[in-house]
């Protein structure tokens, strides 16, 4: 894909690095109550295109509700740096704010209402048809 970057992220402390290949076109911003509180911003990425450079076990896993959706977090600083998310688990969703070369005010915001979650997956589903 014409326009791809390797960009590298961590979390806070620098326990877990990781690789993210993308072309950077939008952010994804979920109101769910777990993404409010931690202000994450979203690049989805399939499952080639994040690589874990160090820590993998220093990452913690939190699930709730329909335990499908895998948030990952350092478990000495408490960052989310990437997930499983629930709209496609078999690919990645990577923390932007992990990346300290984006600059994260020239990217278009795409929301996702989280918070009625079935609801807003069901029409970016019919979206995509």
């Amino acid at each position: 894909m014409k326009d791809r970057k390797t960009y590298q992220g961590s979390c806070h402390c620098g326990q877990v690095t990781f690789e993210l290949q993308a072309k950077l076109e939008y952010v994804g911003d979920c109101n769910c109550s777990l993404c409010r509180r931690r202000g994450a911003l979203w690049h989805f990425a399939s499952q080639q295109d994040l690589r874990i450079i160090k820590g993998e076990s220093e990452l913690t896993l939190y699930q709730f509700n329909s335990m499908t959706a895998k948030h990952y977090f350092c478990r000495h600083c408490g960052i989310h740096p990437f997930i499983r998310p629930r709209l496609d688990p078999n690919k990645w969703a990577v923390n932007l704010r992990c990346i300290d070369e984006v600059d994260l005010s020239s990217l278009p915001v795409r929301r996702f209402d989280g918070a009625n979650w079935e609801a807003a997956a069901k029409a970016l589903y019919e979206s995509r048809k």
